[in-house]
């Protein structure tokens, strides 16, 4: 399908061809692990063994390939699969990587705990100031990883200027756009080499399947993270692929209400006296306002919070939300709160990237949103 096509063709048609057996107008789930060859070598379409390749995976890959831009893309059974993928097809030991001060805790324990042995160093860095990012770079940097919006701060880095500090240098640049989805920002035009996702997130949208992703639009780069991908064997199963294909279709008016929904939590909660800081890019009195004002179309469905009266005080409001399910993850469309310190961001405390006490997350859903200003209202008392 011609990449001229709009967000939201492309997202329900790109790699959604009829079934050339039946006619079905949308990709079957291949629930199978090897094909008949027809001789020795004769494979019929490239496909042997679907840790390879696997028609319906195909379809989801040339998808998201579609969507950011790229040239190839690559779906894994986890965001953190396709992390791990990355970082062993750029790294050797001895490398270093610049990481943000403010990642998703996965990803710091990825590096902190099971990169580390390898060998691999990194760098802490505020990733909104490039000025720090070109500080922390050394002689052995391979790469340079940025969130934005990050993960739970809502921090937004400037991926076209870093992008200008990782091409003078001479390093990757890694860009995590789950919390933007495709549809909001798109990396790879900004600059970026890799985009990253989390399709359990906004992709899947149902909090049903757990998935992850690359995408490249440089194909020599892709052509080893498909070698590491099929040698390392962390592939997204057929009936996740589909699960998250079918999700992608939506993701375009999923993502308008999410972020209109977002918008509107985020300006109660400014107005709420037991709120002491409210963190949403779409605010203007946010620092990377500007920035992602420029970069993204628009700011999402992540909103965070600092509550008045400390860790405890923020826990209740988690423990109290009736609406706003208390859960891990995000992107779905039903509303989520968490505790980020002691949930999702547990493996961070005592570093430079622990998260304050004080902070709950919200993923705020597609649900009608005077319900969940409501619930919000009488979870914070």
């Amino acid at each position: 399908m011609s990449d001229q096509h709009s967000f939201e063709t492309l997202a329900i048609h790109a790699g959604n061809t009829a079934d050339p057996l039946t006619g079905a107008v949308v990709p079957p789930i291949y629930q199978v692990s090897t094909y008949k060859q027809d001789g020795v070598g004769g494979l019929r379409g490239g496909y042997e063994y679907s840790r390879s390749a696997n028609p319906t995976r195909t379809a989801l890959e040339e998808n998201l390939a579609a969507l950011e831009g790229g040239r190839r893309g690559l779906a894994f059974a986890s965001g953190l699969a396709a992390e791990d993928c990355l970082l062993r097809t750029l790294l050797t030991p001895g490398d270093h990587v610049v990481i943000p001060n403010d990642a998703y805790g996965g990803t710091f324990r990825l590096f902190a705990k099971v990169a580390s042995r390898w060998g691999v160093e990194f760098s802490v860095a505020d990733t909104s100031d490039v000025s720090a990012v070109r500080a922390a770079l050394t002689p052995r940097t391979k790469a340079i990883w940025v969130e934005t919006p990050s993960n739970p701060l809502l921090g937004i880095t400037d991926i076209a200027a870093v992008a200008g500090v990782a091409r003078q240098a001479g390093v990757r640049l890694v860009v995590d756009n789950t919390f933007a989805s495709p549809y909001l920002q798109q990396p790879l035009s900004l600059g970026a080499d890799v985009v990253v996702h989390s399709t359990t997130k906004y992709m899947g949208g149902h909090s049903d399947v757990v998935g992850g992703a690359l995408v490249t639009g440089d194909p020599e780069l892709a052509e080893e993270l498909a070698y590491h991908q099929n040698a390392m064997g962390a592939v997204a199963g057929p009936f996740d692929a589909w699960l998250v294909l079918r999700g992608i279709k939506t993701l375009a008016v999923r993502m308008d209400r999410h972020d209109e929904n977002a918008t509107k939590v985020a300006g109660l909660l400014t107005r709420h006296p037991k709120v002491t800081q409210v963190l949403y890019p779409g605010l203007p009195e946010h620092p990377g306002h500007e920035v992602a004002a420029k970069q993204m179309k628009a700011f999402g469905g992540m909103v965070s919070f600092r509550v008045a009266g400390g860790e405890e005080a923020a826990v209740e409001v988690c423990n109290r939300a009736k609406l706003f399910t208390l859960g891990e993850s995000l992107g779905g469309v039903e509303s989520l709160i968490e505790h980020p310190g002691r949930m999702t961001h547990a493996s961070t405390a005592g570093s430079l990237l622990e998260v304050p006490a004080d902070l709950v997350r919200l993923s705020v859903g597609i649900e009608n949103a005077d319900d969940l200003l409501a619930d919000l209202t009488q979870a914070l008392g």
